[in-house]
């Protein structure tokens, strides 16, 4: 299988160890449901992640999606997926007012996980990148990537930032389940010119939907005085 990229695994090893990234296929589906299975078994709170079936890890390696992973000595180690989602009445385009014709311009960036004892190498972050030039490399047609994240999921809230996503709306997903929900244009390059700036607590879910319903962005989260903070901008002065 062709290699995407061979980097160094730094943190806790006294020999710095190779890892390699490559495209996943089905007969990589057992270990991707261990690693997962791990990642479930650390969790604090269950809530923060929302584990993929075997049948949602086929569904993407038969073809509809992309899935790369990172391999250290032919161990799966990390792993990221994006998804090409069925258009249903759940589809994330329609939380963030696309229309019904713009609803298959949408990939999800699906789950990322990173076993415990190889956290802190930024692997999420590369995956991130790798994963995203793949899908620009299959000259897609995909015009936005969505995902959604649960409020105090701080890791993972940290890495759609980094990609420059956007909190486009905070609402019950999967059963009742709070969620962000993000965004970004593929075709964007330039940052957004925010004309105005708030910032609002994360646990206050009320103040954030109802900035989010005016057509504001969340764009960035800092931690001020043991609270976590979410920065929202509008993009004009109505």
């Amino acid at each position: 299988m062709e290699l995407i990229y061979e980097g160094t695994i730094k943190k806790e090893w006294e020999h710095h160890k190779r890892f390699e990234v490559r495209k996943l296929v089905l007969e990589d589906l057992i270990d991707i449901l261990q690693v997962q299975e791990q990642i479930v078994q650390h969790l604090n709170d269950n809530g923060v992640l929302q584990p993929l079936t075997k049948e949602e890890f086929q569904y993407i390696l038969e073809g509809n999606g992309l899935m790369i992973g990172a391999f250290v000595c032919k161990e799966l180690i990390a792993f990221r997926a994006l998804l090409a989602p069925p258009i249903d009445e759940d589809h994330l385009g329609r939380d963030i007012g696309l229309t019904e014709n713009e609803l298959s311009n949408v990939i999800y960036q699906e789950i990322s996980n990173v076993l415990p004892a190889y956290r802190g190498n930024k692997l999420q972050q590369t995956l991130a990148t790798l994963i995203m030039k793949e899908l620009n490399n299959h000259e897609s047609t995909y015009r936005y990537v969505c995902c959604t994240v649960a409020p105090f999921n701080i890791p993972s809230l940290k890495d759609k930032f980094a990609q420059g996503m956007e909190i486009a709306a905070l609402k019950e997903k999967y059963g009742g389940q709070m969620r962000y929900v993000f965004v970004k244009e593929l075709s964007e390059v330039d940052a957004s010119h925010w004309q105005e700036i708030q910032f609002i607590e994360m646990n206050d879910i009320a103040a954030q939907q109802e900035i989010l319903a005016k057509g504001w962005r969340g764009f960035k989260m800092e931690e001020q005085e043991g609270k976590q903070l979410v920065f929202y901008g509008s993009k004009n002065t109505s």
